[in-house]
């Protein structure tokens, strides 16, 4: 697996190649040098295991919800192994996925009196579409007041 074009790293990583591109844009993936060819744009990069590793990496952390710049951060720590930087990425983090979830159970729970009380009557207007437009008019096609 040591010698991958963008396209195969990409695949490797489970993301496509113009976000490989990106990461690398961010400074987040190196960018090899091109081997072979000749001329402007001649030659193609090479990739290897560290690359689709560190691209899994980025993924990874993406998932649990760090930004890219924290990543950068992330992947800078990992050569000095800064444990305590570290962790304090990763209890802030905890702390704004705390924070976010409480927002989507209100969130959640509003809707669920909405359903509630628009499946009490059908007379009226929505009381799910006046929530959201108060002044009323958007949901029917209009500009509002």
């Amino acid at each position: 697996m040591d010698s991958l074009t963008i396209a195969g790293l990409a695949k490797a990583g489970d993301v496509g190649v113009e976000t490989a591109r990106y990461y690398q844009r961010r400074g987040l993936l190196p960018e090899p040098p091109r081997t072979g060819g000749s001329g402007l744009g001649g030659g193609i990069r090479r990739y290897g295991s560290d690359d689709v590793r560190r691209l899994r990496f980025i993924r990874n952390a993406q998932t649990a919800g760090f930004t890219l710049e924290e990543i950068a951060e992330l992947l800078a720590l990992d050569a000095t192994q800064d444990r305590a930087r570290v962790r304090a990425l990763a209890t802030a983090r905890i702390a704004a996925l705390d924070s976010r979830i409480a927002e989507l159970e209100a969130a959640r729970a509003a809707l669920g009196r909405l359903a509630a009380h628009c499946s009490a009557s059908d007379r009226g207007p929505c009381p799910i579409l006046e929530a959201f437009d108060p002044a009323g008019g958007v949901a029917k096609g209009g500009r509002g007041r």
